[in-house]
């Protein structure tokens, strides 16, 4: 069979989720905002295959800063079925331990507040958060959602070794205050 005949077959069989996303893969070269509106495309149709893709491009350390922001922010506030949520929350793993990109690294530091129920994710905040080699504003979104996971037997006992820190020691102490556990 010839290959214009086979395209319009393979096409057809193709449903819509499938040809967004070849057509995203397919056009390396969009501008940023091409690519945010097929990603916009996508992340309004409820399908399984939705997620993996998202998890795809944001692995993707040849895709746009802004592409990969977007993404992050899409699997944050997304519905996540409890199944994808340890996957989703390796790929912002591996964002934050990859410093190439200071701004999405922060960004994915604080998306992590919405995985603290994953086991280490609290970990690597804590141990963002009491890093005195870390960037300033790697420190502080560490803390903050620290923070935001509230108060769990983990969170606490970090918050706490925080209360001894020169930058943080205040506002840990407060935050802990607040939770009624000092």
């Amino acid at each position: 069979m010839s290959t214009k005949v086979q395209a319009p077959l393979l096409e057809a069989r193709m449903d819509h989720v499938e040809r967004l996303i070849e057509a995203f893969g397919a056009r390396p070269s969009w501008s940023v905002v091409s690519k945010l509106d097929a990603l916009l495309d996508l992340e309004q149709i409820d399908d399984p295959r939705i997620v993996p893709f998202l998890v795809q491009v944001l692995a993707d350390q040849r895709e746009l800063t802004e592409v990969r922001i977007h993404v992050l922010k899409q699997l944050r506030d997304g519905r996540l079925q409890p199944a994808q949520r340890q996957s989703v929350a390796q790929a912002i793993l591996r964002i934050v331990s990859d410093r190439s990109s200071p701004e999405l690294r922060l960004q994915a530091i604080l998306v992590l507040a919405e995985f603290t129920d994953i086991d280490g994710m609290l970990a690597t905040l804590g141990g963002l958060a009491l890093g005195t080699g870390e960037p300033i504003d790697v420190r502080y979104s560490a803390f903050t959602s620290l923070q935001r996971a509230g108060p769990s037997a983990e969170c606490v006992a970090l918050l706490r070794q925080l209360s001894a820190d020169d930058v943080f020691g205040r506002s840990a102490r407060t935050v802990l205050s607040s939770w009624h556990i000092e």
